[in-house]
């Protein structure tokens, strides 16, 4: 890719996918390195079309000249069938959000638990890691986990609504990484294992724009704990905000959003993104967004 008579076509499959930043974020830094990118969203709603129909989208895709696409809800877990390979990271999770698109054949790869983990060591490089409590076990949990384990973490608090889930997903990282404790946990556990954790990670919905709020009682978070937070509409959550108040050190949901697409970035063209370039192009959309709504509202 070194030069601008070579271009890079990639989409973005999933529904409701029409207003992610994932596609203005790698265009800019394709523009900024001098590659001719462009990328498409793929909108199950739009077109009308169920998730089953992923096969097909894969199959289009390399008749139409992609290079590769990113998977999101609710295909990561479907699109698996189809493809020719996958790497160990995303066959271990078992699920793929990056398909490369080469020679004819598909090939699966995980950006979702490497965006995290580069985001834990970019922005809070000095976190403790012994133990860890996470809140919300559900598909992008499972992605966090697996990065925190990969990271390090000695001990992983599961705690989820759904005590089924948490058992299930303890159960299942257990196998992979034997060496770590990991137990499965409901919210009427927290006043007894945040005095015990080192840090907290928040992977629920709550805290959105559509579900605003704290996701734990404020009081059981203390000066050193670390916070992280993979919501980022809005960037400033509720949970980052009044963390960084009590002197906790906080990571956004924004540094996630740009791991991922700096990841997914080097593997469709080869070349490193520059994540403090991408987060600031991030920030910046987020904030135009955020601004809009303001002025919608007014």
């Amino acid at each position: 890719m070194s030069n601008r008579a070579e271009s890079v076509l990639v989409g973005l499959i999933g529904e409701g996918v029409m207003p992610s930043l994932t596609p203005p974020m790698h265009e800019r830094e394709a523009d900024v390195q001098g590659l001719r990118l462009l990328y498409r969203p793929i909108d199950l709603l739009d077109l009308a079309l169920p998730a089953t129909a992923i096969g097909d989208l894969l199959t289009a895709a390399g008749r139409m000249g992609f290079n590769g696409l990113n998977i999101t809800h609710p295909c990561k877990q479907l699109v698996l069938q189809h493809l020719d390979e996958v790497s160990d990271d995303a066959d271990r999770l078992g699920a793929v959000n990056t398909v490369l698109i080469r020679d004819g054949r598909f090939i699966g790869h995980n950006t979702d638990f490497s965006g995290f983990g580069s985001a834990l060591t970019d922005g809070l490089p000095a976190a403790k890691l012994d133990r860890v409590v996470q809140l919300g076990a559900g598909g992008a949990g499972s992605a966090v986990a697996y990065a925190l384990l990969k990271a390090g973490v000695k001990h992983l608090d599961l705690v989820d609504m759904d005590a089924n889930r948490a058992a299930e997903r303890a159960t299942e990282l257990s196998g992979l990484f034997p060496v770590a404790n990991i137990t499965a946990h409901t919210p009427a556990d927290l006043k007894n294992l945040m005095p015990l954790a080192d840090g907290l990670v928040h992977c629920t919905p709550i805290g959105m724009a559509a579900h605003p709020g704290l996701p734990l009682d404020i009081g059981l978070l203390e000066p050193r704990h670390w916070v992280a937070d993979i919501v980022y509409r809005p960037i400033e959550t509720q949970l980052v905000r009044e963390a960084r108040a009590k002197g906790c050190d906080v990571l956004d949901g924004g540094r996630m959003a740009v791991g991922q697409a700096a990841d997914a970035f080097k593997l469709f063209t080869g070349k490193d993104a520059d994540r403090d370039r991408m987060r600031e192009h991030f920030l910046e959309l987020i904030a135009t967004e955020e601004s809009a709504l303001v002025k919608a509202a007014h």
